[in-house]
């Protein structure tokens, strides 16, 4: 069954059985490419257990962190709209188990309940508003403050927000935009603080409001 996490939290029952009953469910380690960046896409994904890293590559080769996908995460549902070239590559992070739906399955579903269409297009919607957002961030945000959102994110969906997370400060800097020099420079002057605690590729927010903070967000 699906998990009732995520962007299935607020789908319609109606939305959830049709997924259920047309998604095929895949079992892969860690550290597996689910697809890559310009490869054909027909499928989207739901993250059912584990963690999918999304991520691109700039011109000159370097890879730009998106975003990490948990529990009830959906992601490649732009071949749902527009088979084509996949615009980002997905990689899993943990052991994962995943629900693949084919796009020409979920057409044919909802040939007979069309009015679903309207919530697979908020979807396409809301990940529109998180691409926009992100551009922002990147463009108009000095470093202190995308590594401090990209903290807060990265920690704000988890059971417990202050406990320790598997990221190294090449992570980090992947997902910023940033050397890791930097990004470790950065992170010395919070350790100092208090902000966060740091270990071998591990990190712990311990005072969350001080990230909030730096972050310029009033809250998150």
């Amino acid at each position: 069954m699906l998990p009732e996490t995520g962007f299935l939290e607020s789908a319609s029952p109606e939305l959830v059985a049709l997924l259920n009953s047309i998604s095929v469910v895949l079992e892969r380690p860690a550290n597996t490419v689910l697809f890559s960046e310009n490869d054909a896409g027909d499928a989207l994904y739901i993250v059912g257990q584990g963690a999918v890293e999304i991520s691109v590559l700039s011109e000159d080769g370097r890879k730009l962190g998106l975003e990490i996908m948990r529990r009830g995460s959906v992601f490649g549902e732009i071949a749902l709209f527009d088979p084509g070239p996949r615009t980002a590559t997905a990689t899993t992070i943990e052991a994962c188990t995943l629900y693949i739906v084919r796009n020409v399955d979920l057409l044919k579903a909802m040939r007979d309940t069309p009015e679903l269409s309207l919530e697979l297009l908020r979807l396409a919607g809301s990940r529109m508003r998180w691409m926009n957002m992100q551009l922002h961030e990147y463009v108009f945000l000095a470093l202190p403050a995308r590594l401090a959102r990209k903290l807060l994110h990265l920690t704000s969906e988890t059971a417990d927000a202050t406990k320790a997370f598997a990221l190294s400060q090449s992570d980090l800097a992947d997902f910023t935009g940033a050397t890791r020099e930097a990004v470790s420079r950065t992170l010395a002057v919070w350790k100092h603080r208090g902000i966060v605690e740091t270990g071998r590729g591990k990190l712990t927010v311990l005072d969350r409001e001080a990230l909030r903070q730096v972050a310029g967000l009033d809250d998150f």
